[in-house]
């Protein structure tokens, strides 16, 4: 089935669909979300995206990242990659919103409206292996001094949405 993103201005007004993939080699602006899971220690989820991923693969991110169905909400998105990625469902804030432009390689662009969103999970999990190769919990601490010596290891806009969320929150 052929993915498409939403299209969109700076003002989240719709400009139409595109292809996902040929969105990131165009570098066109469209919808996004981003979704930060913490346990009740306070720790970050990460994930490390699967090796047979089209772009970035095999790199730590976020607990998920990914766009909004044509017609969908950005909160109905992030819980539905939430339970397809990782088998969890979570209650989930919206924190912010930005727009960034990050070059992913290859040829690809992330040109992202993203909402952030964030949410408290504890219990098991469910991967799809498909999607996620491992994931592991770790401190905001650890987690930026693991960037700082081995930046290559993480997707372009996690550091990018990392970086803001700290700003924001």
């Amino acid at each position: 089935m052929e993915e498409l993103v939403v299209l969109v201005n700076h003002e989240d007004q719709v400009l139409g669909l595109m292809e996902k993939q040929q969105a990131h080699i165009n570098g066109l602006l469209h919808r996004a979300f981003s979704v930060f899971i913490f346990n009740e220690k306070g720790e970050m989820l990460l994930q490390k995206r699967a090796k047979k991923k089209y772009h970035s693969p095999g790199k730590w991110t976020n607990a998920v990242c990914s766009h909004p169905r044509n017609g969908e909400t950005y909160l109905e998105g992030a819980n539905r990659r939430l339970y397809e990625e990782l088998g969890i469902k979570a209650e989930l804030l919206e924190k912010f919103h930005f727009i960034y432009k990050a070059n992913v390689g290859d040829g690809l662009w992330e040109h992202e409206l993203d909402h952030v969103f964030t949410g408290v999970y504890n219990l098991d999990f469910n991967l799809n292996a498909d999607e996620v190769e491992e994931i592991r919990f770790i401190s905001l601490e650890d987690l930026e001094a693991e960037i700082a010596q081995h930046p290559e290891q993480f997707t372009e806009w996690f550091k990018i949405i990392l970086e803001e969320y700290k700003h924001n929150l």
